[in-house]
């Protein structure tokens, strides 16, 4: 009999399993595909190596803090490399800026792009430490059942104020610049949680300053790399790891969880289950749960994505490892996604080459293109009629904005809602779960504890929230509860 089975092998699974077995927990980890990782996830097409998930780590400290608990970090583990420029925009009036690493060159580019605008660009970055600096300590330091959780942890009315909840992404990017490049700019922050910058709080305006403070990374080889480093060390720590390994059901009685049923028959007794699956899976297949359904369903789904992985031949002028290339109109564009519910035509392209700071991800003298765009859930589009015309389309809008491929493709394969809804149970192919959009959307994510006792969520659909650093935390957050609620010393003497 386990202490704790992992439902998923996700980060944010990973990241709790890690944690229990380092405390001297007995820890299996089930996860259904045959690697590890969850969304973290490539693809390898005859010598191109598409990372598909996750292409940026932001936060490092997060994993060093985790993997410090089986005595490692994260420069021991993977080969993070430091990226500068972070990312590399464009404009469709053939204006450009480079962010940065550095806060004094950052500064300089918004200047040389809008003369005038470097000060109010130093005063967002300084306003989003502000932001970060409450949010860690508040926020993202433990779970999250009722607003009151939250208010217990701020220090006063102050700090309430300073994570400026109350406004929307979008306005607080207009009180700061007077330049719609930069408004947009600042707004596509609200998709790194599959939310609308005219409905995502102002929280967010954090994101840029965690990315010029803490860095915007790589991890050589590919960023699923780090999810094998992670397996390796929760093998090191004497955790049970079995991939290929899909969970039907969660055993429970009226009262708490009893372990888990695999697909085929095989049982697992266990006192607690730690789900790293979409909430919404949890509930309506694995321990069907009616009322933790429908609260489920109240929260806003994120957005999903469709992917373009492109083998080109040859070496592109003017790219950098990542690129964004906006569309003519913002407010068209996320209406599209999340009022109208349809593909835009016109949507922001996000470009990510990473045979640009690593050779091997592609063969010699070629680029790995990943072309990710925002899409509404699964269910809004017929993906089964609409996959191939938007490759196509999406093609194009790269041509518009100057980047040609024709006759430098050797492949393309797609991604869709579908083929993300298929490969994880993401609910409606969200790709993080729950999005931001909203003022109580934060409350609304579900809970880190389920409804029977020993029932844990942990990962992207549950508090804090999607992207590589948040599940970390989140799977922090779990262990905390579980070791508070379950020591182990007492599960010993229970046993005996």
């Amino acid at each position: 009999m386990a202490d704790v089975v992992v439902v998923g092998g996700g980060v944010g699974g990973m990241a709790a399993a890690l944690r229990l077995g380092a405390a001297g927990h007995d820890v299996v980890v089930l996860e259904r595909n045959d690697v590890l990782g969850g969304k973290l996830a490539s693809r390898s097409i005859d010598g191109f190596t598409f990372d598909t998930g996750p292409s940026l780590l932001t936060l490092p400290e997060v994993f060093d803090d985790l993997l410090a608990v089986a005595g490692t970090s994260l420069a021991e583990v993977v080969q993070p490399v430091r990226l500068d420029p972070i990312c590399r925009y464009h404009w469709p009036d053939g204006s450009a800026f480079d962010h940065r690493a550095g806060t004094g060159p950052a500064v300089a580019e918004v200047e040389r792009l809008s003369p005038g605008a470097g000060a109010a660009f130093g005063s967002y970055l300084d306003h989003g430490r502000r932001v970060w600096e409450v949010s860690r300590r508040t926020f993202f330091s433990g779970p999250m059942e009722s607003p009151v959780d939250l208010l217990r942890r701020m220090r006063g009315p102050s700090d309430l104020w300073a994570i400026d909840p109350l406004r929307s992404l979008d306005a607080r990017a207009r009180a700061h610049f007077d330049d719609p490049r930069l408004v947009q700019w600042a707004g596509r922050y609200a998709t790194y949680s599959g939310s609308s910058p005219y409905s995502a709080p102002a929280t967010l305006s954090c994101i840029p300053w965690i990315e010029q403070s803490s860095g915007a990374w790589y991890v050589r080889g590919g960023l699923a790399g780090l999810a094998g480093a992670l397996g390796g060390v929760l093998a090191g720590v004497g955790v049970d790891v079995r991939t290929a390994s899909e969970v039907e059901a969660v055993r429970a009685d009226a009262g708490a969880v009893r372990g888990v049923r695999l697909v085929g028959g095989e049982t697992l007794d266990a006192d607690v289950v730690v789900a790293n699956v979409d909430a919404t899976h949890l509930y309506a297949q694995l321990l069907p749960d009616q009322r933790a359904l429908r609260r489920v369903l109240r929260a806003p789904v994120s957005s999903s994505g469709y992917a373009l992985l492109v083998a080109v031949e040859g070496r592109t002028e003017g790219v950098a490892h990542h690129n964004i290339a906006f569309s003519a109109d913002e407010a068209k564009e996320f209406a599209d996604i999340f009022e109208r519910r349809t593909a835009p035509e016109d949507p922001t392209l996000y470009v990510a080459i990473s045979a640009v700071t690593d050779a091997s991800q592609a063969p010699e003298g070629c680029e790995n293109w990943f072309v990710l765009v925002n899409v509404p859930p699964a269910a809004a589009v017929d993906w089964d009629v609409r996959a191939d015309g938007y490759r196509d389309h999406l093609l194009e809008r790269l041509a518009a904005h100057g980047w040609d491929l024709a006759g430098r493709i050797r492949s393309v394969e797609v991604i869709t809602p579908l083929d993300i809804a298929e490969r994880y149970r993401a609910w409606q192919g969200s790709i993080y779960g729950t999005s931001s959009n909203g003022r109580k959307a934060a409350f609304l994510r579900p809970s880190n504890r389920g409804p029977r006792r020993g029932l844990y969520l942990v990962g992207g659909s549950s508090h804090p929230g999607g992207g590589l650093p948040l599940v970390a935390m989140s799977g922090a957050i779990v262990a905390t509860m579980v070791e508070a609620d379950f020591p182990r010393g007492a599960v010993e003497a229970a046993r005996r």
